[in-house]
C-alpha cells in the first residue's frame, strides 16, 4: 500500500471514506481481497493476502477495526531481513494487539513504515469519538498521530507529507463529497481519481534520494512502470475505495476494490458490504 486519502467527518451520509492504491512488483504474488482468517479458527477479516511477505496491505475486521500500511521511502539500502510491515495490519485486525503493544512491534528493528488504525464503529460526527483513527510510524522514531475530523492522507513519507500525487487524490476526495449524493456515485468518483496517471510537475518532486526520472515515474496516483531501475514491471496493483454510509437506523461500510495487470488493465473487481456494529457494541 503506498498512497491513502481519507476524510474523517466531512459528509453527513458518508462520515468515513478511503481512496487508496497499492503499488508493488508484479512479482509478489497475492490473493485478491475476500474474508480469510490469518489463523486456523480464528477470526475473520476482509483483506488481499501477501502471498510473499505474509500479511496484508489493508484490511477490516467484522467489529468495523480497519488498517492499511505503507512503506516509508529511505535512502540507502533496506534491511534484508525485517518483520513484514503486514502483519502490524492482521495484528490489528485479529485483535491480537493494541495501540500500545503495536507500539512495541513498531520498535523492533523494522523497515519504516506508516501504520493506519481506525474504529470504522465509531461515529465522527458524534465529537465524543472523533479522535478513533491513528498513525503510527517508526520514523524517524515511533510515534503515534491522533486524526480528527478532516483529510488527511499518506504516501511514502510522513502522514499528510504534501507530495503532489498526494494533494491532487485529496483534493479529488474533496471534490467528490461534495459533488456525489449517492454511493454509486461517489465509488466511481474514487475509482477515477484512483486511476489518474498524471506526472507530477519536474520542479514539484519531493526529494528523497531517488534520481529525478525515477522521481518521475512515480510521481501520479496511478503508476504503470514497464521494467524499471531493477528491470521488473511495478505499478498499482489494486485500487480501494472504502466507503461508511449512514442508511436508516444503521450504518454500513461498502468497499470496492478493482485489481490491475502488469500492463495497466483492470481484471477484476469485487464489492463487499458489511454492517458496522453499534458504538456500544463495538470492540474497543
Amino acid at each position: 500500500m503506498c498512497l491513502a486519502a481519507l476524510a474523517i467527518g466531512q459528509h453527513p451520509r458518508f462520515p468515513f471514506v478511503l481512496l487508496s492504491n497499492r503499488d508493488e512488483y508484479f512479482s509478489r504474488t497475492a490473493q485478491a481481497m475476500a474474508w480469510w482468517s490469518p489463523q486456523p479458527g480464528g477470526p475473520l477479516i476482509l483483506s488481499g493476502r501477501d502471498l510473499s511477505g505474509g500479511g496484508t496491505w489493508l484490511g477490516l475486521n467484522e467489529a468495523g477495526h480497519l488498517a492499511l500500511v505503507t512503506q516509508v521511502r529511505e535512502p540507502g539500502p533496506t534491511l534484508p531481513v525485517s518483520p513484514s510491515r503486514g502483519e502490524l495490519v492482521t495484528r490489528w485486525l485479529t485483535g491480537q494487539s493494541d495501540l500500545a503493544s503495536l507500539q512495541s512491534l513498531g520498535a523492533e528493528r523494522r523497515n519504516g513504515f506508516n501504520l493506519l488504525a481506525t474504529d470504522l464503529s465509531a461515529d465522527p460526527l458524534s465529537g465524543a469519538s472523533a479522535s478513533r483513527a491513528w498513525c503510527l510510524s517508526n520514523r524517524p522514531a515511533v510515534h503515534q498521530s491522533a486524526l480528527g475530523l478532516g483529510l488527511h492522507g499518506l504516501s511514502n513519507a510522513s502522514l499528510d507529507t504534501p507530495w503532489p500525487k498526494l494533494t491532487r487524490l485529496k483534493r479529488s476526495l474533496q471534490q467528490a463529497l461534495t459533488a456525489c449524493g449517492d454511493l454509486p456515485a461517489l465509488v466511481a468518483r474514487g475509482l477515477a481519481a484512483l486511476s489518474d496517471r498524471t506526472p507530477a510537475p519536474a520542479d514539484q518532486l519531493p526529494e528523497t534520494g531517488w534520481p529525478r526520472n525515477r522521481e518521475l515515474q512515480h510521481s501520479p496516483v496511478f503508476i504503470h512502470i514497464h521494467g524499471d531501475w531493477s528491470g521488473q514491471d511495478y505499478g498499482t496493483r489494486c485500487s480501494t475505495v472504502v466507503v461508511v454510509e449512514h442508511l436508516a437506523q444503521n450504518r454500513w461500510v461498502h468497499v470496492v476494490e478493482r485489481t490491475f495487470d502488469h500492463h495497466a488493465e483492470p481484471v477484476g473487481e469485487v464489492q463487499f458490504d458489511h454492517r458496522l456494529p453499534s458504538p456500544a457494541a463495538a470492540v474497543g
